[in-house]
């Protein structure tokens, strides 16, 4: 037997005389002093240390009582739902299985070298690493972009920051120099981009994700049964403006409206329509009121120089006037239906108009109102067809040729030989009345050629505004919300393409039949 160390030697035996061990471990001294102890009632949970002394005499405690040994540690408050014998519960594992991955915290708008905000403890490879293989990311954005970054000054380094999330997400800590060197050869291996639609605008997965959208909608085929579920009704039509037959009257019986008097589209004041442009007399906003809270208060200013509404115009020009009515319009130049198809039989009589078009106008403000100066048709595979400028009509002088969205210029229109009239006709050869027309607010297209059609889809009817009518999204924000595409990236002196707006509205009913139409039809 091992020999006793006496540590309980200072207790008193708990059975006191009653004890039968022979020998035994607490003390059985009459004249020992009694340590204090601990009464745990089994009423409440609470504990609460009392000093207690037992004497010989005293009656039998009911409640069991232990040492307090160590009286800091009961002194803590046990949880709601412990017991007096419960053991300490166990500690939980808080920490994700997953290995951290640090990426930047957000893209910075600056025209600068980009830094990474990461977490540096967080990233496989070390920050300094990577903020030179950003630096050489950027460099070679900068070589890329040299064209548009004038009028883009920020897309390098937000382009650089995602190619080097977009490498560091597949690669390793092995992988990672290598991969961005290979994204480096890539860069060189680019065409320069001229606008910000280039295909070699992106990032590589950018790249790639335009790539195959596009390869989709190249290969559907638009049919007139893939199609004729997305017609626009004739009663929608009328609620949408467009005019559904001919108006009343004589048509081109006045084709210019100088000496009237009427309302500039501009400013709003009154004046009188004359012939020859006067520079000066309008001071006005080209862009459209918006709303915006600036030190929280909500103000509408103006897109073209964020001026409050009633605040002066920022641009100054000739005074124009806009016509809406379908008699006033019919008065300067004729409505026409388009022409029925030809019969099936063979030889001449071959109809030899198509099943779809995507068509667009561009317009400028004339003696005559706004009037139509370049058309574009495109076929239902993006084919350009037609592309004419249009020569005013006898009488009907230019005032404003509007290039700023027009695109057309007094060099480029003096080189326009056919008139509406014209137009219309060459136009019969791909155009009849079931011929399914695309466009954005077609409406203003159809009433500028002066052509009532009812086989039409308006992707401003596909895609309309939250709010409603009479508000619309502009086909540039549907375009690069749905096809990731910008369009209209020119400036004031280069304006839109109504060539590539035809093309646009054509992909924008090709995205609508893939993701919108069930059972849509690909072939």
């Amino acid at each position: 037997m091992f020999s006793t160390l006496g540590l309980f030697q200072s207790l008193p035996c708990p059975h006191k005389s009653d004890c039968k061990r022979s020998v035994c471990l607490f003390s059985h001294a009459h004249d020992l002093q009694q340590q204090p102890l601990i009464i745990a009632t089994a009423a409440d949970p609470t504990l609460s240390i009392t000093p207690f002394t037992t004497t010989a005499s005293s009656a039998p405690n009911p409640n069991p009582t232990v040492p307090a040994k160590r009286p800091f540690e009961l002194s803590v408050q046990p949880t709601r739902n412990a017991t007096v014998n419960e053991p300490p519960l166990q500690r939980l594992r808080t920490a994700t299985s997953q290995k951290p991955v640090a990426l930047p915290t957000q893209f910075q708008s600056t025209t600068g070298i980009p830094v990474l905000r990461v977490n540096a403890a967080q990233s496989q490879v070390a920050l300094p690493v990577r903020q030179a293989m950003l630096k050489n990311l950027y460099d070679h954005f900068i070589v890329l972009y040299e064209n548009i970054l004038p009028s883009h000054p920020t897309l390098a380094s937000e382009h650089a920051l995602r190619q080097e999330e977009e490498v560091y997400k597949k690669s390793t800590k092995l992988t990672y120099r290598n991969a961005v060197i290979n994204s480096i050869a890539s860069l060189k291996r680019r065409p320069i981009p001229t606008s910000t639609s280039h295909p070699s605008v992106g990032t590589e997965e950018q790249i790639t994700v335009r790539i195959e959208a596009r390869k989709k909608l190249d290969e559907l085929r638009l049919t007139r049964s893939a199609l004729k579920q997305l017609l626009v009704t004739t009663d929608t039509m009328q609620k949408w403006g467009y005019i559904v037959e001919i108006p009343d009257g004589e048509g081109g019986s006045k084709p210019s409206a100088v000496g009237q008097v009427t309302r500039c589209d501009r400013c709003g004041q009154s004046y009188a329509i004359h012939g020859t442009p006067t520079q000066g007399e309008c001071t006005y906003h080209w862009g459209k009121p918006f709303s915006r809270t600036i030190n929280g208060e909500k103000l509408r200013v103006y897109s073209c120089c964020s001026k409050n509404t009633a605040e002066d115009g920022c641009s100054r020009g000739s005074h124009v006037f806009y016509e809406s009515d379908p008699k006033d319009l019919h008065t300067r130049h004729a409505f026409s239906l388009n022409r029925p198809p030809k019969s099936s039989g063979g030889g001449d009589s071959t109809d030899t108009a198509l099943d779809v078009v995507a068509l667009d106008c561009e317009m400028v403000y004339t003696t005559g109102g706004m009037r139509v100066a370049r058309v574009s048709v495109v076929d239902g595979s993006g084919t350009e067809i037609f592309d004419e400028l249009v020569r005013m009509d006898d009488g009907v002088d230019v005032i404003d040729y509007n290039t700023r969205f027009s695109g057309i210029t007094q060099e480029a229109h003096q080189k326009a030989s056919l008139t509406l009239s014209s137009i219309r006709q060459s136009l019969d050869a791909f155009i009849n009345s079931e011929t399914i027309i695309i466009g954005h607010a077609l409406e203003n297209d159809l009433k500028t050629l002066r052509m009532v059609h009812h086989q039409c889809i308006d992707t401003s009817v596909l895609f309309p505004h939250r709010a409603g009518l009479p508000y619309r999204r502009s086909l540039r924000d549907l375009v690069k919300e749905h096809l990731g595409v910008s369009i209209q990236t020119g400036d004031g002196s280069t304006g839109h393409s109504s060539v590539e707006d035809s093309v646009a509205t054509l992909d924008l009913v090709r995205w609508y039949i893939l993701n919108k139409v069930k059972g849509n039809t690909t072939s």
